[in-house]
This record gives C-alpha cells, sequence and structure tokens, in this order.
C-alpha cells in the first residue's frame, strides 16, 4: 500500500446556535480544552502535510484560541454549508496530490486508531471517496446511509431531507470524509443547492464519485464520532 500525502481541513465556522452562548461552538471546553484543540491534537498525530482551520463565526477569537499550533487557515464569512465551508479551502488544496481528510471541529473523542483505519483502507482500496458510518438506535438529527438491495452504498440523505423509509435505516453518516485531493477539487463545484436547508452539502459530493470507488468504514464506537450541539450534550459527554 503506498502512503499518500494528506491535506486534513476542519470545519469550525459555524456559531452553534443551539448551544444558547455567544461563544463558538469550537471554543466549548471538555476536560478543560477548547473542542477544537482535540480535534487539532488528533489531526497532528497524523502527521499530514497541511492542517486547515475553516473559520468564520468570531473567527479572531478562534483563530487566537488555536494560534499555538502550526496550521492554516480558510474563512468561511457566510454559513452556506459544510461543502461551501470546504469550497474556501480549494486554492490551498489545488494542485495537490494525494488525500483530503475532512474533520469537524465539535466531534473531539475522534481517535487516531480510527483515522487511521480509514486512511488505510482508502488508500488500500484506491478509492476516491470514503466515510466513517455507525450504526445508531436513536439516528435522529443524522445523515442516513442509504444501500441497495446489494448492501452497497448508494448515497446520503440529510435528516431534513428524508422521506419516511429513510428516516428508518440506522446507519449514520459519522461527517467523516476521505477524498482524493484532485476529486474533491473538481466533484464539489458541481453541488447544488437543492434541499430545504437550500445549503450546498458536502454529502452531495457522493452522487458525482463512481460507487465502487467509495468506501465505508463501519464504526462500532459510537461514542467517539458523537458531535457536540448543545449544552447538555457537552455535560453528558464530559461525564
Amino acid at each position: 500500500m503506498i502512503e499518500k500525502p494528506l491535506n486534513i481541513c476542519i470545519l469550525a465556522a459555524g456559531k452553534g446556535t443551539r448551544m444558547n452562548s455567544s461563544l463558538p461552538k469550537v471554543l466549548h471546553e471538555i476536560n478543560n480544552k477548547p473542542l477544537i484543540h482535540h480535534v487539532i491534537e488528533t489531526s497532528m498525530s497524523l502527521s499530514p502535510e497541511k492542517i486547515i482551520a475553516i473559520i468564520g463565526y468570531k473567527k479572531e477569537l478562534v483563530k487566537q484560541s488555536i494560534s499555538k499550533y502550526s496550521i492554516d487557515y480558510a474563512y468561511q464569512e457566510e454559513q452556506k454549508g459544510t461543502a461551501h465551508a470546504i469550497e474556501q479551502c480549494l486554492e490551498k488544496i489545488q494542485g495537490t496530490s494525494g488525500n483530503t481528510l475532512v474533520l469537524s471541529g465539535d466531534v473531539p473523542f475522534i481517535s487516531k486508531e480510527t483515522l487511521d483505519i480509514l486512511v488505510s483502507t482508502h488508500n488500500r482500496n484506491n478509492s476516491l471517496a470514503s466515510l466513517i458510518s455507525a450504526k445508531m438506535e436513536n439516528p435522529s438529527g443524522y445523515g442516513r446511509i442509504v444501500r441497495d438491495d446489494d448492501d452497497k452504498f448508494t448515497r446520503i440523505v440529510e435528516h431534513k431531507d428524508a422521506n419516511s423509509e429513510q428516516l428508518d435505516i440506522m446507519e449514520i453518516n459519522s461527517g467523516i470524509y476521505m477524498f482524493d485531493s484532485e476529486i474533491l477539487c473538481e466533484k464539489i463545484l458541481l453541488i447544488k443547492n437543492n434541499n430545504n436547508q437550500q445549503e450546498y452539502y458536502l454529502t452531495d459530493i457522493f452522487d458525482f464519485v463512481d460507487k465502487d470507488r467509495i468506501s465505508v468504514i463501519k464504526t462500532s464506537n459510537v461514542q467517539e464520532i458523537n458531535g457536540i450541539n448543545t449544552l447538555e450534550q457537552l455535560k453528558n459527554i464530559a461525564n
């Protein structure tokens, strides 16, 4: 298996409205450390060529908090969706070889071990796009992994766009992705915002990638892919 250069993009531009706080969501602390610090330090353990934090809401506050790390920045002034966020990184990724890993700044417990599995599976399968999924008893709020009759991945449907049948699916999208960097830069520009949220979903990029070259890695450790969306969740995950 050939090791390929790795870029990492960390989504960290959102306000986190449901936190009911003026503090950017990624700066809320768990174990006496801001959420995004956990993600950056795990990212650094993968020895990437480049780490890019995509910041927006109170960007100077976030930038100040993470200034001790040697990382790059991209700016999403308006929050128009995850694909729009990654688009802000394209000039820093274009022309680079290898892969790009996409992480969320509010998912603090994703482990190096799980990400190593994602990276190695993606490279071993010569995939163009890969993602981590998990089975949840209560998948409410998460995008669903839609499979065909042969159990082959077909697409991701966001919760707010899912029909009643799709809402019964328990396999969810973790929001952690790996892409061939050239494919990411090319296909992300095809994404439209024809959905209930009128947002540019990064998940729609899978519609433009050869399904035979997409890898789905299921994790049984649901706790490590949990995102923090409310103060209650922050309190519960810390206990």
